[in-house]
């Protein structure tokens, strides 16, 4: 019978009465960073907490022992950084004033993704889930404790960087059957990574990282993980709607960097210059079919891009229609390649036997083919100078000279264009669009912005309405929101200095009094939110103060004196 004293936080192994774990090395004194729940905490009378295993905008996950079934477990906290605190002396998770109704919000979208992943049983790519429970103000998913090495991990070791397609096809196409069952339940994972997919022992793949949808998108409530060059150009909030093509983008982006061995470039910097190509030593290598997948699957624009995972999965096993495309495809690439067969030469003509009718000529003797002709060069240049004067007349400059009476028709090479109004458009919609892009070269630069949305054109070098050459360089200005600076630790800090610090970086103090604990006075004994990550400038950060209790000064008869203020 395993003993959950003798157990290891970090590994959950038995060490017995060691300091040190001889599995992972971990200490059996070391402390869990605040805020997250101290190392052996009992979460809803069942699960042991052990270590904090990672944390993002979202939550905080733990290794577990589940004194139950006597096994290891992962324990998922709600537990957003933006707006939550918790006390030493207190576990209960505490919300920030105004944030109760957005806590309650998210946490219910919490709630909802891990009771959809627990109902959903041998998939062989999916952790299992077992249970969802609440305690200390908030709420916790439970799920089985799964040893691997993430897939980023595994490709490090590898030598080449890389894996070979039929390797990786054997490794990830399994992932393509379980995604299909979660969009299926209304699932989207929006963190697919390298990162994310954990290979286990037995060389099979699973996909864990799972957050809510804020978690996963920018300017959201909370604050957003994403993972650069695997999460989608809609993740970054620019107007764009998010679904299953989302996901088939990052599992497209998996692949690319499994077969590759590079990150693909970010979705934000494609958009400005769009870089992403299949290096030539591996496009030799890899079916045709292959790589024109990855081509529809990688589109920047979600409208562009292979929308579900039956036909991305279509396309990847050489299926009868993946294949007629690949082979389009490929029969294009082979038709830019190879040179133009010479035009079939056509049979000579013979001569017309002499007693053959001579053409017909009009009543001059002039053939009717010439008359004809004629009559058409006369009608077309009248046209000609009808258009040319009305509707093209901006098109063509018409000089006339007075002393011979000739008309001299030069097309004009001063075309001018009308710059348009960009400002407060989306930078996504103006940078796609081929109405600004064949006319102007669009030049992007970001600038922060406290009052435009991340995303959206705050200005332009040339100014709206202004007449301009076809081909102008503009410079468009793209917020990218507010300016954002590092939280610092203020925690054991006099108030006042600690005031002085943050304010001086931009940030706004709330200062809240507490008189319980043994603290000097007015030491800040916790700060929300979360210190050591970035936040915007102008964000208010909540102090807790212990502030000494003064006994009221009272009279021989027990009654209180009231201060008495000098007077001038």
């Amino acid at each position: 019978m395993i003993s959950s004293d003798n157990l290891c936080m970090s590994c959950m192994r038995e060490i017995g009465d060691e300091k040190i774990c001889p599995y992972c090395g971990y200490h059996v004194d070391s402390a869990q960073i605040s805020p997250y729940l101290p190392v052996r905490t009992l979460v809803a009378n069942r699960y042991l907490v052990g270590k904090m295993l990672e944390y993002n905008g979202e939550g905080a996950t733990y290794i577990g022992w589940d004194l139950k079934e006597k096994k290891a477990v992962k324990l998922r906290e709600f537990i957003p950084d933006s707006f939550t605190t918790r006390t030493t002396t207190n576990l209960n998770l505490q919300v920030m004033p105004g944030s109760e109704a957005t806590f309650a919000e998210l946490r219910r979208s919490f709630e909802e993704l891990w009771t959809k992943l627990a109902r959903l049983k041998g998939l062989s790519a999916l952790i299992s889930v077992n249970a969802v429970v609440e305690d200390y103000n908030t709420s916790y998913a439970i799920y089985d404790h799964f040893e691997g090495i993430s897939l980023r991990d595994f490709l490090l070791r590898n030598k080449l960087g890389y894996v070979p397609w039929e390797k990786a096809r054997q490794l990830l196409m399994p992932l393509l059957s379980t995604l299909g069952t979660l969009h299926s339940a209304g699932i989207i994972h929006r963190g697919i990574s390298p990162s994310t997919l954990i290979i286990g022992g037995d060389g099979k793949i699973k996909i864990t990282g799972f957050c809510i949808g804020a978690a996963r998108t920018a300017r959201s409530e909370l604050n957003s993980q994403l993972f650069d060059g695997y999460a989608a150009i809609e993740q970054y909030g620019l107007d764009g709607r998010q679904g299953t093509w989302t996901d088939i983008y990052a599992f497209a982006a998996v692949l690319y960097r499994t077969l590759i061995g590079s990150d693909p470039i970010s979705a934000k910097e494609r958009m400005t210059n769009d870089r992403l190509m299949v290096p030539g030593k591996f496009a030799e290598a890899l079916p045709a079919y292959v790589i024109n997948g990855l081509i529809n699957a990688l589109q920047i624009l979600p409208e562009d891009r292979t929308r579900t995972v039956e036909q991305l999965r279509a396309e990847l096993s050489a299926s009868p229609v993946a294949t007629a495309a690949s082979g389009q495809y490929q029969r294009a690439e082979q038709a830019q390649k190879q040179p133009r067969p010479e035009p079939a030469r056509q049979p000579e003509k013979r001569p017309a036997p002499e007693n053959n009718p001579a053409p017909k000529k009009n009543g001059d003797g002039v053939p009717t083919i010439i008359v004809s002709a004629a009559l058409c060069i006369v009608v077309g240049l009248a046209i000609f100078i009808i258009l040319a004067f009305t509707v093209f007349k901006d098109t063509f400059k018409f000089n006339f000279n007075q002393n011979s009476g000739n008309v001299t028709v030069t097309q004009s090479n001063q075309e001018t264009i009308a710059v348009p109004d960009f400002i407060n458009k989306s930078a996504v919609d103006v940078l796609v669009n081929p109405v600004f892009t064949q006319n102007f070269k669009l030049v992007s630069e970001d600038v922060y912005d406290d009052k435009v949305p991340e995303g959206y054109i705050v200005g332009q070098s040339v100014k709206s309405d202004t007449l301009v050459q076809p081909g102008t360089e503009i410079v468009i200005y793209v917020s990218k929101g507010k300016q954002q600076v590092v939280l610092p630790s203020v925690v054991g800090y006099d108030y006042a200095e600690a005031e002085k610090r943050l304010t001086e970086l931009g940030f706004k103090c709330i200062k809240k009094e507490i008189y319980e604990g043994s603290y000097r006075n007015n030491e800040v004994v916790q700060m929300a939110p979360f210190a050591d990550k970035a936040y915007d400038v102008g964000t208010e950060v909540y102090l807790n103060v212990f502030v000494e209790k003064t006994e009221p000064e009272t009279d021989e008869f027990g009654q209180t004196v009231a201060a008495v203020t000098p007077q001038d």
